[in-house]
């Protein structure tokens, strides 16, 4: 595959079973990606965080999952200019879902972070090709034919 243009992020392997379908789609469109563990908590300004966000890297979208608080999206919107969609994850110590829907949709002025359904991690691979597909007519016509 080529050059990641798009990064999924989550912030523990247990998202992948959730993360995956943004990574299904985006495969099903052909559009390359990456496909990082990040943990707010644990790895934000390490070499693996920050390469996430590093400009010039060719990234053009990042879809940040994260359950419980969701620290994760936010994060990365306060450290890129790049758009980031939010994936709010139902987790094992989650309160039904909400903590981490509230989490990434109330992100103050200035780091804004689009956010899809809970677990709605294709809802976000959609959204993301949506915004690649606004310069790239290759894209957009995959889009439209989806």
């Amino acid at each position: 595959m080529s050059k990641p243009i798009i990064g999924i992020i989550m912030g523990s392997q247990s998202d992948l079973r959730v993360m995956k379908e943004a990574a299904e789609f985006l495969d099903e469109l052909k559009i390359p990606f990456e496909l990082t563990v990040v943990s707010a908590h644990r790895t934000p300004k390490t070499d693996d965080g920050l390469r996430v966000v590093c400009p010039g890297r060719g990234l053009k979208v990042i879809i940040a999952g994260a359950g419980g608080a969701a620290h994760l999206p936010g994060m990365v919107a306060s450290l890129t200019s790049l758009p980031v969609i939010g994936v709010p994850i139902k987790s094992s110590n989650s309160i039904d879902g909400w903590d981490s829907v509230l989490s990434i949709l109330q992100m103050p002025s200035g780091v804004p972070v689009a956010t899809v359904a809970l677990n709605g991690s294709k809802n976000a691979g959609i959204l993301a090709a949506q915004i690649i597909g606004t310069f790239d007519k290759t894209i957009a016509k995959k889009i439209d034919a989806f």
